[in-house]
């Protein structure tokens, strides 16, 4: 009998704090290996403490992380929460470079280069749990410790085959339920941006992710939520480069390919939103293969593809305790 969880029933969830409740800082990353350098915006609370830098995906920006950031700088964590390059509040690429390891190259810059950490723990989903993985394989040492959640998984497909699992099924990589809009902003971006041709009509496009088309465990985002989520992308310019990583599969170069190819050995605690439409259950199955010193796959009810939104409670205690040993 599949479990069934009653959101009706849900705790209420920690408050959301103001949209100007952290200070917004910006971190020069230099032009490196003949790449275009920008700044990176983010949020830094608790300075001092343990590193914690935490990732955003799609369609997010830091903002994804409202719920998370003051109690885990109050547990004693230093919070680190950057918008990625082109999103948010963040540079928009020069050379229109958008790629994982584009990604991560600006990540390590970031807290490695202007902020002085020679390690940090890391928290990620979707987009951001597949520059975390490439932050693993790229700078061996740097990444200790890993919360790993609702993303693709690494691309061990034989491995995967291997143990049984169905390789064409994962939903990721696969046709789901609601992947029409990965062909979209993938194969055809300048006609679905020709359709997007307001503000309005942008962010409630980004909206319809939050809400209908069941990212989301139903009800968890109000009205009000989704109005905070979606203003970073009402321009043109910024909703592109959100979408350029889909256009990879479609022949978009990257910068370099990204390092996904690898079993991942960094301890990783493993959740799951169960509710997701977007990254199936087969995730559980492939992380348990793709993860070598992992705790979890845990399971969290009344959450889907934002879980450290829609289960804050449960996901900040996890994270204090996953990353206890690693506090002064």
């Amino acid at each position: 009998m599949s479990l069934v969880y009653d959101v009706r029933l849900r705790p209420a969830q920690p408050p959301t704090p103001a949209a100007d409740a952290f200070t917004v800082h910006r971190g020069e990353v230099p032009a490196t290996e003949g790449r275009d350098g920008l700044e990176i915006a983010y949020v830094r609370e608790g300075v001092g403490g343990y590193p914690l830098l935490l990732l955003h995906g799609y369609p997010e920006t830091k903002r994804i992380w409202w719920r998370n950031i003051r109690p885990l700088a109050e547990a004693g964590y230093e919070v680190i929460v950057p918008d990625l390059r082109g999103f948010g509040d963040s540079d928009l690429s020069a050379d229109d470079v958008y790629d994982l390891a584009a990604y991560s190259r600006d990540l390590h810059l970031l807290v490695h280069g202007v902020l002085g950490h020679e390690r940090c723990g890391v928290v990620a989903g979707d987009v951001g749990g597949a520059t975390a993985v490439d932050l693993v394989h790229r700078y061996p040492g740097f990444v200790d410790k890993l919360v790993y959640f609702n993303t693709a998984p690494p691309a061990i497909f034989e491995e995967y085959a291997a143990a049984g699992i169905d390789v064409s099924a994962i939903r990721t990589f696969a046709d789901g339920p609601t992947a029409d809009y990965r062909y979209r902003q993938g194969a055809t971006p300048d006609d679905l941006a020709a359709e997007l041709d307001t503000p309005a009509k942008r962010r409630r496009y980004i909206g319809e992710m939050y809400g209908h088309r069941l990212w989301a465990s139903p009800g968890t985002f109000t009205p009000e939520d989704i109005d905070f989520m979606t203003e970073p992308f009402a321009s043109d310019e910024r909703l592109r480069a959100s979408w350029a990583v889909y256009q990879l599969a479609y022949g978009r170069r990257a910068s370099e390919p990204p390092l996904m190819s690898g079993k991942v050995s960094v301890p990783t605690m493993i959740l799951y939103g169960m509710d997701d439409n977007v990254v199936g259950p087969d995730f559980l199955h492939t992380s348990e293969v793709a993860f070598t010193d992992r705790t979890g796959p845990v399971v969290l009810p009344g959450a889907g593809h934002f879980l450290q939104w829609e289960r804050a409670d449960l996901v900040n205690a996890l994270v204090i305790a996953y990353f206890g040993d690693r506090r002064g």
